[in-house]
């Protein structure tokens, strides 16, 4: 029903914006036909992740994809402009037969760009083609239908003499993978229904554009709310209804509220985290250099590193007694450098990235009471939520990839088994000549599984993904020709072993 109503949105849209002369000006289209074959238990996760969720994780599979599109910012000097894209899926072995990958239409006003529909949004601070993903707002899972406000590029503040600028956005969106929830869950484990889900995200550059040194600092932050979870019992499921009016979207954008099963203890509505990211940048005649953190945060144990304890019962009632904090250390963070080679054919960029997630503000976890009037505020269970199958949309991390993703899952479980690890990561691309461009991507990986269900010894994984795309307009315009190769071994992973080859054409 609703890939019904967003290609009757599309398809009306459309429609209205035809008055415009040049509507039909500038439109991109493209084909492409992938197939991948694998031995394991699934495909390698570097042939799959960090794709949108557009390849299957199955072991053999295939698609046809077509798509047009039109950018809004064709025309800088314009104070306005349109834009829109349709991208349709028709897979082989996948989680539906059909999907609306892309539905949306862009209306550009100056720098400010309002999005209506389902798109593809690229991930901020980080190396999109090489980074192993944002830990809040990636590129790993397929795009929710949304309404979204942005300024994509960085708007400079009048009076900084162009020493401050922001950048960001804001989005109200939906799910829609309820029937992949329930089918995937059925009798084994707790699914969502109607989710709704709202993300916004500011970043500053401290610096002027054309000077060789800046600082870009950003908060993301996400809310999942709004849905009919169905809790998994031996009688059956239960169906808690939570709440999906205005009030809703207000606690989902600036906090507070409470959900329908809360109890004594509330919490904010709704199933809120984020990142604090920050990045250096440094630019000379050959090269440019970054570096990078994005630390991670469930609460506001880790999102302010602290606790507020300063609280005893008196006459029945918890009540301020004194000025007392808990302060928690900063553990879990990633920290990255990529450097991008002007001269360099043969490797063009280089990415390197630690990630460490194990402390999770630590292992314990109480609220306070007559006994203990302290709050320790552990167990943040990255990525997991008890009135939510967690931070992903088909089964797939809305973050990044090295959260072992729940459609990997073998026991119907929506959730995330391994969030308490510890990896590194590497990126190399470059191209060796004009027709040819390669990447390179590998990872190692040691997991505790979680704190809730910690596995008996560490599992380790190692993932590789090698690929090349072969530009093939000598033989016909606008044809290219993509193959790549990967594999995992390890515990944590399996070991998978498999490659896949595509053909796409751009006009």
């Amino acid at each position: 029903m609703k890939t019904i109503l967003l290609v009757l949105f599309f398809t009306t849209t459309i429609n209205t914006f035809a008055q415009f002369q040049d509507l039909g000006k500038g439109v991109s289209y493209s084909m492409e036909i992938s197939g991948a074959l694998s031995t394991g238990s699934h495909a390698p996760m570097w042939l799959t992740s960090n794709r949108y969720g557009l390849p299957s994780v199955e072991r053999n599979s295939g698609y046809l994809r077509g798509s047009a599109s039109r950018s809004a910012h064709r025309d800088s000097l314009r104070n306005w402009d349109l834009g829109y894209g349709i991208d349709l899926v028709i897979p082989i072995n996948h989680t539906s037969p059909f999907f609306v990958q892309q539905l949306y239409a862009d209306v550009r006003w100056k720098k400010g760009v309002l999005t209506l529909g389902q798109k593809q949004q690229p991930m901020q601070l980080k190396n999109n083609e090489l980074s192993s993903g944002s830990q809040t707002l990636g590129i790993n899972a397929r795009p929710n239908p949304e309404v979204r406000l942005s300024l994509p590029d960085y708007w400079e503040i009048p009076y900084t003499k162009g020493v401050l600028a922001f950048k960001g956005h804001i989005a109200f969106g939906t799910y829609t993978d309820g029937h992949f929830q329930r089918d995937f869950a059925f009798g084994h484990s707790n699914y969502d229904q109607n989710g709704l889900i709202h993300t916004k995200a500011g970043y500053l550059r401290f610096g002027k554009k054309n000077k060789p040194f800046n600082v870009e600092a950003g908060l993301e932050m996400a809310s999942q709310f709004g849905s009919d979870h169905y809790t998994y019992t031996s009688e059956g499921y239960i169906k808690t209804a939570n709440a999906h009016n205005l009030k809703s979207f207000w606690h989902a954008f600036i906090g507070g509220g409470s959900d329908a099963m809360d109890g004594a203890t509330q919490n904010n509505e709704g199933n809120m985290l984020g990142s604090w990211v920050i990045r250096l940048n440094y630019d000379t005649p050959k090269a440019t250099y970054g570096l990078y953190a994005d630390h991670f945060f469930e609460d506001h144990s880790a999102m302010f590193q602290l606790d507020y304890n300063g609280y005893a019962y008196e006459d029945g009632a918890m009540k301020k007694k004194e000025n007392k904090f808990l302060l928690y250390p900063l553990k879990d963070i990633m920290l990255g450098a990529d450097i991008h080679l002007k001269e360099f054919k043969w490797i063009n960029d280089a990415v390197i990235e630690y990630v460490y997630t194990k402390f999770q503000s630590g292992p314990v976890y109480t609220d306070r009471t007559p006994q203990i009037p302290d709050h320790i505020g552990g167990v943040d269970n990255y990525y997991n939520n008890a009135l939510a199958p967690g931070w992903h949309h088909w089964g797939q991390a809305l973050g990044n990839p090295l959260y072992l993703s729940p459609i990997y899952n073998t026991n119907g479980e929506l959730s995330f088994l391994s969030n308490r690890f510890v990896a590194w990561h590497i990126g190399l691309s470059g191209h060796p000549t004009e027709k040819l461009h390669y990447r390179l991507r590998a990872s190692w990986q040691e997991s505790l599984g979680t704190y809730d269900s910690p596995y008996c010894s560490p599992k380790r994984n190692t993932s590789l993904g090698i690929e090349v795309n072969y530009n093939c307009t000598h033989i016909y315009k606008g044809l290219s020709f993509n193959a790549a190769f990967g594999f995992d071994r390890g515990e944590l992973r399996g070991n998978n072993t498999g490659g896949f080859i595509t053909i796409r054409i751009d006009k």
